[in-house]
């Protein structure tokens, strides 16, 4: 096993340090992420949009942008040159 040197005015500047197998940290994760169960009318919304949204993926309707500031520019000149 390795040996490794950490500086005591680093965790003391940090406030600490937590060592953490690499499967307990990849646990950790999974649950930081908050879970959403929608019912009813809130459901059925979601499910439309998701599905709407696939299929104009699948129509290749989507738009391929480095930044969401860029992908609603582009999809503003979309929609104003269809009307």
């Amino acid at each position: 096993m390795a040996t490794i040197t950490i500086s005591k005015s680093k965790v003391e500047k940090q406030k600490g340090v937590v060592i953490l197998s690499l499967r307990e940290y990849q646990k950790l994760l999974e649950q930081a992420v908050p879970t959403y169960y929608l019912e009813g009318k809130e459901a059925k919304a979601v499910d439309k949009l998701v599905k709407d949204g696939l299929k104009e993926y699948r129509e290749g309707k989507t738009i391929a942008a480095d930044s969401l500031r860029g992908a609603l520019r582009l999809y503003g000149k979309r929609k104003n040159k269809k009307n």
